[in-house]
């Protein structure tokens, strides 16, 4: 197996639907066609070579003199293609059993199975995209809401790559320049030439700085937002869950104790994404099955990057009231006062002198849900998202190798100011050159390509 085997896979996810498509890649695609492929109705002889590039066409699918499927066959020819190979995309009828057989032909006619990510790996090794456009595929296609989405093609477009490359153009410029001083000091002289580096250095930090501050908002974009419900039983926190998911997901009853494990849901809020978890109620009990759901609520309230503790109105403060206040004090949190719409009992004078916010919520009437919503956005968010303007780094890959070209740069400065030879200072920009060059690509192993790439579905 290399990568000048012709590949192929079914690039849509199995199931019944309107069509499939198969995709092939490499330098056998088209006489694999030629093989396999009837041109219109009379189904004639095709060959790729005839037609241009980025055509589609109408024909039938044989194996052997047996006629498999109706199908449009397109055409990308290297380079214009999404691997600058050869590619042929063959669009079939929706049937799982159909996209399987057809599979099955191709390989049969001298194509193989393409790996996970394999297309997309070969777009990158043929030098169609950088490795941080390559991760963006992958980020549209898992994408969990529109701003995720937005800056997913944002960096398919390019706009980290070229952010990264320009910064690492310009300590590349001043490697050059401190090697040809050092090779011929007659033409370039390094007097005062560290005052000058030293300035140029502090200025791509803080470039380095901003892209690295976008890291919590991009994490946020791109994975969402893990949020425990938390409060004692019957407070209402699967109703909560059930409102804001304007479905009944979760299970309403009187009986205390009857959420006992740990229930999850994704919800998308104003391009918000909360990963929501509705927990067992805190409580004092002898049930042995309740108290490991306790003890897991427990377990994920110290995990949970946002608390939603919720408390009755109707009833009145307690002791049990009193721990649950306890275990949020260190948090993230937002207190709902649920059942607003009910006669007031709770000491909310009590609660909210004890939380950073408290909101009266009503599942009943929705009083209190805008409020949340702008709490979420004002706790996670440092100033507004312009997705459409602004770059956020969302990949964790990429925030580690500049956090680290950060630190090599720092100690460029730090050893200029020591007084350090400009050979030795070198190092250090060197190595913050080739972590930026981990972000693109440039400098990235091959155990590391194949890694990232294995996370991709089998038919990109």
């Amino acid at each position: 197996m290399n990568d000048s085997d012709t590949i192929a896979a079914i690039s849509t996810a199995l199931g019944n639907a309107g069509i499939h498509i198969i995709r092939i890649s490499g330098p056998d695609s088209f006489d694999i066609i030629k093989k396999i492929f009837k041109k219109g109705k009379s189904c004639n002889a095709f060959d790729a070579a005839l037609y241009d590039s980025h055509t589609i066409h109408y024909g039938y699918i044989y194996d052997g003199d047996s006629c498999i499927d109706e199908v449009m066959v397109s055409l990308f020819k290297a380079p214009n293609s999404y691997t600058k190979e050869d590619v042929a995309e063959i669009n079939c009828h929706g049937g799982s059993y159909v996209a399987k057989l057809m599979l099955k032909i191709i390989i049969n006619n001298g194509a193989r199975l393409a790996m996970p990510g394999e297309f997309t790996k070969r777009s990158f090794l043929n030098g169609r995209i950088d490795l941080s456009q390559a991760e963006s595929v992958i980020d549209i296609i898992k994408y969990l809401n529109e701003y995720a989405l937005m800056e997913s093609v944002n960096h398919l477009k390019g706009d980290i790559k070229e952010k990264i490359s320009g910064i690492r153009e310009t300590v590349l410029y001043e490697l050059a320049f401190i090697e040809a001083a050092l090779d011929d000091p007659e033409h370039y002289s390094l007097d005062n030439y560290t005052d000058e580096l030293k300035d140029k250095i502090k200025n791509v930090i803080k470039e380095l700085e901003v892209l690295l501050k976008s890291y919590n908002n991009g994490r946020i974009i791109n994975e969402g937002i893990s949020t425990a419900i938390i409060g004692k039983p019957n407070v209402g926190k699967s109703s909560f869950l059930n409102f804001i998911m304007k479905d009944d997901r979760a299970i309403v009853t009187d009986i205390p104790g009857t959420t006992r494990d740990i229930i999850e849901y994704s919800i998308n809020i104003n391009n918000i994404t909360l990963n929501l978890m509705d927990t067992a109620g805190i409580h004092d009990t002898k049930d042995y099955i309740e108290q490991i759901g306790i003890e897991k609520t427990l377990d994920i309230v110290k995990k949970a990057q946002l608390i939603i503790c919720m408390f009755d109105m109707s009833r009145d403060f307690d002791s049990e009231d009193e721990y649950i206040l306890s275990l949020i004090k260190d948090c993230k949190s937002i207190v709902l006062l649920n059942k607003s719409d009910a006669e007031t009992k709770l000491d909310k004078k009590k609660i909210k002198e004890s939380v950073q916010k408290c909101i009266e919520f009503s599942t009943v009437t929705g009083e209190g849900y805008n409020e949340l919503v702008d709490t979420i956005e004002k706790l996670f968010f440092s100033g507004n998202i312009d997705v459409e303007n602004e770059t956020y780094i969302t990949n964790i890959r990429h925030m580690e190798a500049i956090s680290s070209a950060i630190k090599s740069l720092l100690l460029v400065n730090d050893n200029i100011e020591s007084g350090m030879p400009e050979d030795l200072i070198t190092i250090d920009m060197l190595d913050a050159y080739n972590f930026l060059g981990e972000i693109t690509g440039d400098t990235v192993s091959d155990s590391l390509i194949d890694k990232i790439f294995s996370e991709f579905c089998m038919g990109k």
